[in-house]
């Protein structure tokens, strides 16, 4: 049966506005003449006429958090405990089976930057695709940040999902959700205006912290998003193994057997 693959993961980049401007990742690249200085003296007696071309390797060095690129999120990023006061999981300790799953699509591109998302809206997406959740869903959210990925604009623009909606996913079974914005909130800069107005400090972060009711993890900077249905796919977003970390890297894919 043939098998088709969609990308839903950005390339860590650090040339980009992919975060805000004191999180951004630094990439040192080394090119194959840059290193012949590295693989000398693993060599004695060995000279750069010596290697094909004069050349050594390419190698990369990074200066990166965990929550740059496309990642995934482990309950210990939002709170220190989790499910009635239980430790949280970090990205190590996260069930590998929760990271290969059906997925869902949730099409929240029509709504203005900073909004959040209700249970409601939820409801009425799934309603409106003819989806029903399945435990263990992986739910992700399209919104219009995804287009901007990469642009001054990009960390300040979608929609974020807010507690409700969180818990509306995590009640039916969903552990593993996703968006292609910066952030499964709201982008900081509108929370922040609804804050100074209200006083109101559960506005913040609100959907994260709905992880210490009930654990889950989301995935943060997707792309692709838009080239999904609703369904009828499933989503691989297996994170790289950190010790005691509150995100791994993943490199998120759409698996459809055609």
């Amino acid at each position: 049966m043939p098998r088709r693959i969609i990308d839903l993961s950005v390339a860590l980049r650090a040339d980009i506005a992919s975060d805000p401007p004191s999180a951004l990742p630094s990439i040192t690249y080394v090119d194959h003449k840059q290193s012949v200085g590295q693989i000398l003296p693993f060599f004695p007696g060995l000279t750069q006429h010596d290697l094909p071309g004069g050349e050594g390797w390419a190698v990369e060095q990074l200066n990166v958090s965990t929550h740059n690129g496309t990642h995934l999120d482990a309950p210990y990023h939002f709170h220190s405990t989790t499910d009635g006061g239980k430790p949280a999981w970090t990205i190590d300790e996260m069930p590998l089976d929760w990271c290969f799953q059906r997925g869902v699509k949730l099409d929240f591109r029509h709504f203005p930057d900073g909004y959040v998302a209700t249970a409601a809206d939820v409801e009425a997406e799934l309603t409106r695709a003819d989806v029903t959740l399945q435990p263990l869903d992986i739910v992700v959210v399209n919104t219009a940040a995804g287009a901007r990925y990469g642009e001054p604009d990009y960390v300040g623009r979608g929609c974020g999902m807010g507690r409700e909606a969180t818990l509306y996913l995590t009640e039916r079974g969903v552990r593993i959700t996703g968006t292609d914005a910066w952030s499964w909130d709201a982008p900081f800069v509108h929370t922040a205006r609804k804050y100074a107005e209200t006083g109101d400090s559960g506005l913040i972060w609100e959907g994260h912290r709905a992880g210490m009711v009930r654990a889950y993890g989301h995935i943060e900077k997707m792309t692709n998003l838009d080239k999904l249905p609703a369904t009828g796919f499933t989503i691989s977003c297996f994170p790289f193994k950190i010790h005691k970390a509150s995100a791994g890297f993943c490199r998120a894919v759409a698996i459809f057997e055609d």
